[in-house]
């Protein structure tokens, strides 16, 4: 390729225009003429670039990733003819689209992977306000710095004004994250600039953790919003009879809205449906029902059309308005059945039925999904299957985040470890040994020293084994031992070595320390 100016000609006179062409024959046999820089040495860097460029397309070979740096970096005009010769393919030139434009296209790759509408447009909009929040026009404009310390700013609290979750920090991240992986996977970019950043940890910083239900309180609440009047459109019936379903089978808001009365199998095999369209695992989930819950079902689906929804829930925040209105009725009337003044007061100071309690933790809708897996683990199901009724993917989320324990549960828990407030000598008759003195057993160590120190004394001292006289060698209780009676070595004890001869473990059983006292006696 050689770089030169074209001359032209106006108003009779030459002239050689300001920038510097590149002129080549494409992978086509076509002449071309690229314009490039008003500087020569510029020019002549990015034609150079082009005509390597113009040798991949037509030998077929694959573009390097420093090549592919300079397609994303040049002007947009420039990546234009080269698609419309044929030199970059439409996906490479596609490098150079606004962001809107990616994004847009990334929403409808989304759609068409079965994804539902709403999950779709909140993971586009979070995508789409933290680019514009960082300016970010281009592909090549992305940086993970920039969009890191935009984060960072969202989580600052600005006086009164709390910044955002560590989880709603994890959401952005996720869904700027997303679309850069979408676009090295379609082709449109060779490397993804965000691929490094990590999230934060959750747990320091936690806004709405959940708690669940016990059974009285859930027991309450049904029966107090089944006589409840009519509230966002639902009667008292039908909001206890979607209380107790999600509470009976764990069902997310978006699944139960989606629910039709089709959607449920009341003979045989009684079982719920989720199409996979709103499954969270994007297929088809069939939840088993209990029969109690059958008949409910049945007399609230009695007359419908099997396309008709089970339930005509209101919007997402309505639903979570109409639970906490419903939660603190029947807290209300749990109060005002207080037989006495001293009762009410007793009742008003503790949590229950109460949206918040007193650890903080939150009693909304979604609260009924962790009520029915903590209802499963205090039931004794094996964790497996409380994974597979709450259709996780991993058992550690079944049991660490929708697993709660109540106090009085722990405590019960305590009751299957062994009482150690027996008597040592019932302790000793249950291995099948005589009762030894109390005073050995509350202290062996104390009553086998005192035991070798009178033998010693009895015995004058023991000869030395290199004939040198007699005298009183330390711990010879145990060499004693092993010349009397007991010549092979117990159980337990540790090997005689050079230097430790009189050594022995001390880790002897109940049995045998009785037989050695009586030995040693």
């Amino acid at each position: 390729m050689r770089v030169r100016r074209i001359g032209y000609t106006t108003d009779g006179e030459r002239r050689l225009s300001a920038k510097w062409y590149g002129v080549f024959v494409d992978w086509s046999g076509a002449l071309r003429r690229l314009p490039l820089f008003k500087d020569r040495k510029a020019s002549e860097s990015a034609a150079r670039l082009v005509d390597r460029l113009n040798t991949i397309r037509a030998t077929g070979d694959t573009m390097p990733p420093e090549l592919a740096r300079f397609v994303e970096t040049m002007p947009a005009t420039t990546r234009r003819t080269l698609v419309r010769w044929g030199i970059l393919t439409a996906d490479r030139g596609a490098a150079g689209k606004p962001l809107r434009d990616h994004l847009a296209d990334w929403k409808a790759a989304l759609m068409a992977k079965g994804n539902t509408a709403r999950y779709v447009d909140q993971l586009v909009e979070r995508a789409t306000a933290a680019f514009a929040a960082c300016r970010f026009r281009f592909w090549t404009d992305v940086s993970a710095s920039k969009l890191q310390r935009h984060l960072a700013d969202l989580r600052r609290d600005d006086g009164d004004k709390r910044g955002i979750s560590a989880q709603t920090h994890n959401f952005y991240l996720q869904a700027c994250r997303q679309f850069a992986r979408w676009m090295v996977r379609d082709g449109r970019a060779m490397d993804n600039p965000l691929a490094h950043l990590s999230g934060v940890n959750v747990r320091m910083d936690r806004r709405h953790d959940r708690r669940a239900l016990s059974v009285d309180e859930l027991r309450i609440l049904l029966a107090v919003t089944t006589e409840a009047p009519e509230r966002y459109k639902m009667t008292g019936p039908e909001r206890a009879a979607l209380y107790r379903l999600t509470a009976e089978t764990g069902l997310r808001p978006g699944e139960t809205r989606s629910l039709t009365a089709s959607s449920f199998q009341l003979v045989g095999d009684p079982s719920v449906t989720v199409a996979a369209g709103y499954s969270k695992r994007r297929r088809e989930d069939v939840q088993p029902l209990r029969p109690e819950t059958v008949a409910m079902m049945r007399d609230h689906l009695a007359g419908r059309l099997p396309d008709a929804p089970a339930f005509t829930m209101p919007e997402r925040y309505d639903v979570a308005d109409m639970f906490r209105a419903d939660l603190a009725d029947a807290r209300a009337a749990w109060l005002d059945e207080a037989p006495t003044p001293t009762d009410r007061t007793e009742r008003e100071a503790t949590s229950f039925l109460s949206y918040v309690d007193e650890a903080g933790r939150y009693a909304d809708f979604y609260a009924l999904r962790h009520t029915f897996i903590s209802n499963l683990a205090a039931g004794g199901v094996h964790p497996k299957i409380a994974q597979q009724l709450a259709r996780h993917s991993t058992i550690t989320l079944t049991m660490d985040r929708y697993s709660h324990s109540r106090r009085g549960e722990l405590a019960d828990a305590l009751a299957a470890l062994p009482d150690l407030a027996v008597s040592a000598g019932q302790a000793l008759e249950a291995t099948g040994t005589d009762t030894p003195d109390p005073r050995r057993i509350l202290s062996p160590s104390l009553s086998l020293s005192r035991a070798v120190r009178r033998r010693s004394a009895e015995s004058g001292g023991v000869k030395s084994e290199s004939g040198g006289g007699r005298k009183t060698q330390q711990n010879q209780g145990f060499s004693a031992c092993l010349r009397g009676k007991m010549q092979t070595r117990p159980v337990r004890f540790e090997r005689t070595t050079f230097g430790l001869g009189n050594r022995c473990s001390i880790l002897l059983s109940y049995g045998r320390l009785d037989a050695m006292l009586k030995h040693l006696s």
